[in-house]
């Protein structure tokens, strides 16, 4: 029987990548529209690589979330969303909602704990290859056997996926142990240290030597350099602070309905949205290509290629 394959979008983390990859964009009236076009061009671009059965789309809210109740710094350093991309937001939400793509959300949470809640909700339906589009290094956390991370990399043309061997090769830790890896190396971008003079290779080195935070506390007296001792002791409570930073929540109460994230193609609807805004070579891309995408359906198939 072959696999369902369910694609998760992380919706802030896409938006920011477009608005950053992509020159300035605009409607004749002079409405911003590059966020909205890097965004359902990666849509388009996921959609047509991976062909998945099951699609959503999960985003932040604007309110302050759990983790800025645990520490009011939490992303403080970020500079100041620009007019020109908050004007974009509700856009993209409703193109979402118009091309027939689940989208959810939930307050004092981020898009990554509903992406988590999702996946390890489906972990016993062993009938799912589910495929996260984001380019957070949290996100890592929950590949497992039937989940994978497809981070889009050089800007919006290129995707790289990530299974458990590739985050072992990339970071030297399993994706199991990327919180604790980033316990001990902190977020500059989420604006938590961790513990202050402990690199990436030096953090790899004691989480594949103790497999975890609390293991490595416990048995510190076995860590031969006394500077690094030192420093694990001192930054203790930052180490810790940091790893509840880091963790993606996986419990949320929310309702998690498979029925309502099946794709069945991108909704007429979306065409005259895109069209009122302008974006005329999308609705070439994608409403011309799954004509010819159908009239190849009906061809007899010689060969049947697979993901796998």
């Amino acid at each position: 029987m072959s696999k369902n394959t369910l694609i998760l979008i992380d919706g802030n983390a896409i938006m920011h990548r477009a608005y950053h990859a992509l020159p300035p964009l605009s409607t004749t009236d002079g409405t911003p529209t590059q966020v909205l076009f890097g965004f359902l061009s990666m849509v388009y671009k996921v959609v047509s690589d991976f062909s998945p059965t099951h699609l959503a789309v999960a985003f932040d809210t604007p309110k302050p979330t759990f983790r800025h109740q645990l520490f009011k710094e939490y992303q403080s350093q970020r500079p100041k969303i620009e007019d020109n991309f908050k004007k974009q937001i509700p856009l993209v939400k409703e193109a979402v909602d118009l091309s027939g793509i689940y989208r959810l959300e939930k307050e004092g949470y981020e898009a990554d704990d509903i992406i988590g809640t999702i996946c390890r909700n489906l972990e016993k339906h062993n009938d799912f290859n589910i495929f996260i589009i984001s380019g957070d290094k949290d996100i890592l956390q929950l590949i497992n056997n039937n989940v994978y991370v497809a981070s889009p990399v050089s800007g919006l043309t290129t995707i790289k996926i990530y299974d458990e061997k590739k985050v072992l090769e990339k970071f030297g830790v399993l994706p199991k142990q990327i919180v604790d890896y980033k316990a001990l190396i902190g977020d500059q971008s989420d604006n938590y240290k961790g513990a202050k003079g402990i690199g990436p290779v030096t953090a790899s080195k004691l989480i594949n030597q103790f497999r975890t935070i609390d293991n490595l506390y416990q048995n510190i007296n076995q860590i031969e350099s006394e500077k690094i001792k030192k420093i694990l002791i001192q930054e203790k409570e930052k180490v810790y602070l940091s790893k509840k930073l880091a963790t993606i929540l996986t419990d949320l109460p929310i309702e998690i309905d498979i029925n309502k994230m099946r794709f069945f193609g991108f909704n007429k609807k979306l065409k005259d949205f895109l069209e009122r805004y302008q974006i005329h070579s999308l609705v070439k891309r994608i409403f011309e290509e799954e004509k010819k995408e159908k009239k190849q359906e009906e061809k007899p198939k010689i060969e049947q290629n697979t993901l796998f």
